[in-house]
């Protein structure tokens, strides 16, 4: 029985781009199901490889550009150019990405957002008016207190002292302005997560310890970003730091709103939009997704617990192929089978062989889709057949 398979995997962090997963996927699932068809669609939502996803939605020119990472060390990196709209597409992940840093050598108070910021002065110096920038992936836990410096913002403390370090925030009593805060005339931040920038929710205990902050650091941490969020909120006379996906990348979120005078946008709507998602989607007799990691997390906010959520509510069947699985109690209302690298194949083959190891994978999963058509077809595969 053929099957229309539309099959729309994020990235492998670390391993895989989201595009590399897809193609990886399609060649395990053509091996066992031939005639099927299958619709490659690579998705982001706003973490790392957000970049590269838009930048092959849109056609987009690849560019590159100097600048540092989150730890101040000089780095080159990739960004894409759409002259048709004059449009920059930026991925901050690239410049201050957690994947940059050798694991557990540079503290998250040693780090900041100044690389980003110095990416975008490039990027406007190209002469792009308008910029779509994606926040997830981030090293950084400064609430974009870097890139306010590198777009010409001052910190200064009561007794007129220019702070240096988000670490000092605390003292934090007044900024200055650069003569032009907005840098672009359009500049639209695509986050992967809802959170605010403080509270038991915050940039600081939900994603901290991602990047290396410990609980006894917690303190420090929210002090020094509420007290950032008070003098900016004052500065701007308006609320930033509940607004969804204020916490974002370390509060980075709250940093484009505070310093760019960007906008926040769910990063998967806005590929899920130019990508026509929707319409593939019910086109589709099953979907296959899947993402490095996949936890309950996933459901909030993330590429693959959105296409779950679509898949759910239209009733198509859902697989995921993943490379390490937490699951939870309700895990398969939201997925007809999951399949984990980590569970089928050692650690060293599944990270040094990912694409190998992920497409054996995707041949277990077809034929085990296989056995399930015989039982229970869906409705407009059924349908196909008969006509």
């Amino acid at each position: 029985m053929r099957c229309h398979v539309l099959i729309c995997p994020d990235k492998f962090k670390g391993t895989l781009t989201a595009l590399q997963a897809a193609r990886a996927i399609a060649r395990g699932w053509h091996r066992v199901r031939p005639r099927d068809t299958l619709d490659l669609l690579p998705i982001s939502d706003g973490g790392d490889g957000f970049g590269e996803v838009c930048g092959h939605l849109l056609g987009a020119q690849t560019r590159h550009a100097s600048t540092i990472d989150a730890a101040g060390r000089p780095c080159r990196v990739r960004w894409w150019w759409v002259p048709s709209r004059n449009l920059a597409l930026v991925e901050s992940a690239r410049a201050i990405g957690l994947a940059r840093l050798p694991p557990g050598r540079f503290h998250p108070f040693e780090l900041d957002t100044s690389g980003l910021g110095a990416l975008l002065r490039r990027v406007a110096r190209s002469g792009a008016s308008r910029v779509l920038l994606g926040l997830g992936g981030s090293a950084t836990n400064d609430g974009g207190f870097g890139l306010g410096r590198a777009l010409g913002w001052r910190f200064y403390d009561r007794r007129g002292r220019e702070l240096l370090r988000w670490t000092e925030l605390s003292r934090l009593a007044r900024v200055e302005p650069p003569p032009c805060p907005a840098l672009f005339r359009s500049l639209t931040a695509a986050v992967d997560v809802t959170n605010p920038l403080l509270g038991p929710r915050g940039a600081t205990r939900i994603y901290g310890p991602q990047k290396g902050l410990r609980p006894e650091d917690f303190p420090l941490a929210e002090r020094c970003l509420r007290r950032l969020a008070t003098v900016m909120e004052e500065f701007w006379r308006r609320p930033l730091a509940n607004q969804p996906g204020a916490g974002a990348a370390g509060g980075l979120g709250f940093g484009v709103l505070a310093f760019a005078r960007g906008r926040l946008v769910p990063g998967f709507a806005w590929v899920a939009r130019h990508a026509r998602l929707w319409q593939r989607l019910r086109a589709a007799d099953l979907v296959i997704t899947g993402e490095g990691g996949l936890d309950r997390s996933s459901l909030m906010g993330k590429g693959v617990g959105q296409i779950a959520l679509a898949c759910r509510r239209r009733r198509v069947p859902c697989l995921a192929l993943v490379g390490r699985l937490t699951p939870w109690p309700d895990l398969s209302e939201w997925f007809r089978r999951t399949y984990a690298l980590t569970s089928a194949f050692d650690e060293v083959r599944a990270q040094t062989r990912a694409a190998e190891a992920l497409a054996e994978l995707a041949e277990r999963a077809a034929r085990d889709w296989s056995v399930d058509l015989v039982s229970n077809p869906p409705a407009e595969t059924r349908k196909r057949a008969d006509s």
